[in-house]
């Protein structure tokens, strides 16, 4: 039992000390409450901008990928593409895309689910009196659908078969309906596509717009590809394709390259004669940019939580001067230096922390109102935990370092000078 309290004892006495501390730091603060506010104002602004910030640019960011996403993040775009070295040998026609070359990469490529060939023409589509000019007209393959994720509303999609046998059917959006007057459900309608009768088998949603695109939504029409080219074989062609993983991005470069080359018959050293585009690349790239920017933003507005902390180290030393007779009597009657440093020290630290929290509850406030804001891009925009942790412990660290020197100073006060003092 007597181990106990042995123990026991200086357990119990840091405690008392603590609390004693503690309470005296509050007394301290709330006793000139207009001081201290002042005092902390430099934190609260600090932690503040801090948080505002770090959780604008974090809205921002999740804004941009969500548009990002739009296009979908496992899209990968292949076409034709003459390189300067070769504008006098190679004519656009003989570096455009071919079905043989699409199979050969859907045979080959392991890294590529889907994919679908596309070309587009401006044409004049009709129905009765209803006249649309230079319609842009797209053909491609069934795999359309999943690629860009727009299953039909209504009727059917679009079939192997109907671009096997080079069909004459369409498939219509809903601006198209409402531009040529079709019925609500048009599936089953005849319309005119460059003088030829094509049957609507199904709908579309509109596309959604996109803040990289104009937000204005056209009319569409997509026919099957082989029909399309039928039609007119010297329009363009380029590849759509969706990877397996958004992961394999730079594989499926790799792989796409490797047989388009080889098919190709470009010699190593010689530019290719197709582009690739690959939209999760963008976005790694834009995550990065967004990290440093993040950084370089955090440690600008951290700039005032320095200078907050100078404003605590002058008014603490103030604080210092002012209390040096209740320094040498706490001393006098048995006060050691390590506890006049601590009780001072918890003083700073309190103050930095209660501007802390005040700042934290001001950005929680202008953060719930960034969200609100009708057409604005921070409708995701939220404080992260990180952030809290970080603003309240810089909060703290702030006023240990700042702190410390009146703390110090404080302490190492001769009581019988202190007690002299006027």
């Amino acid at each position: 039992m007597s181990g106990v309290r042995i123990i026991g004892s200086p357990v119990v006495a840091l405690a008392r000390l603590a609390v004693q501390t503690v309470v005296l730091a509050v007394g301290q603060v709330w006793a000139n409450k207009i001081r201290g506010i002042l005092t902390a104002l430099g934190i609260i602004i600090g932690v503040f901008a801090v948080i505002t910030v770090i959780s604008g640019l974090g809205g921002m960011r999740s804004f941009v990928l969500g548009e990002f996403e739009k296009f979908g993040a496992r899209k990968m775009w292949v076409w034709g593409d003459v390189p300067d070295e070769k504008r006098a040998v190679l004519d656009w026609s003989d570096v455009r895309m071919s079905t043989f070359e699409a199979n050969l990469i859907l045979e080959r490529a392991s890294s590529i689910a889907d994919l679908t060939p596309l070309t587009s023409a401006g044409w004049e589509v009709a129905n009765g009196t209803e006249t649309l000019r230079s319609a842009s007209i797209r053909g491609a393959w069934p795999e359309w659908h999943d690629i860009e994720d727009r299953p039909t509303i209504a009727g059917r999609p679009m079939s192997r078969i109907d671009n096997e046998q080079k069909r004459q059917v369409v498939i219509v959006n809903q601006k198209a309906i409402e531009d040529l007057k079709l019925d609500v459900d048009p599936t089953g309608d005849y319309i005119l596509i460059n003088g030829r009768r094509f049957l609507v088998i199904g709908v579309v949603e509109d596309e959604q717009p996109s803040a990289f695109g104009g937000g204005e939504t056209n009319s569409e029409f997509l026919i099957p590809f082989a029909t399309h080219k039928m039609m007119n074989p010297y329009t363009g062609t380029w590849f759509a394709m969706q990877m397996v993983s958004p992961d394999v991005a730079d594989e499926a470069q790799a792989e796409v390259r490797f047989i388009l080359r080889k098919h190709r018959n470009i010699e190593p050293g010689d530019e290719d004669t197709f582009g690739m585009f690959v939209l999760q690349n963008e976005i790694e790239q834009f995550n990065q940019v967004a990290g440093v920017i993040t950084l370089i933003a955090g440690v600008v507005v951290s700039i005032s939580l320095l200078v907050g902390g100078i404003g605590i180290m002058n008014i603490m030393l103030v604080s210092v001067s002012e209390r040096t007779r209740e320094i040498g009597l706490r001393k006098a009657v048995g006060a050691r230096p390590p506890v006049v440093l601590l009780q001072f020290l918890v003083e700073a630290v309190m103050l930095c922390v209660l501007g802390g929290m005040i700042g934290l509850a001001l950005a929680y406030g202008v953060v719930a109102g960034m969200r609100h804001i009708p057409n604005f891009p921070l409708d995701q925009a939220a404080v992260p935990a990180w952030a809290v942790a970080l603003a309240i412990g810089f909060s703290a660290g702030v006023g240990v370092v700042f702190g410390m020197f009146p703390a110090i100073k404080a302490a190492a006060l001769n009581p019988i000078d202190a007690l002299r003092h006027e």
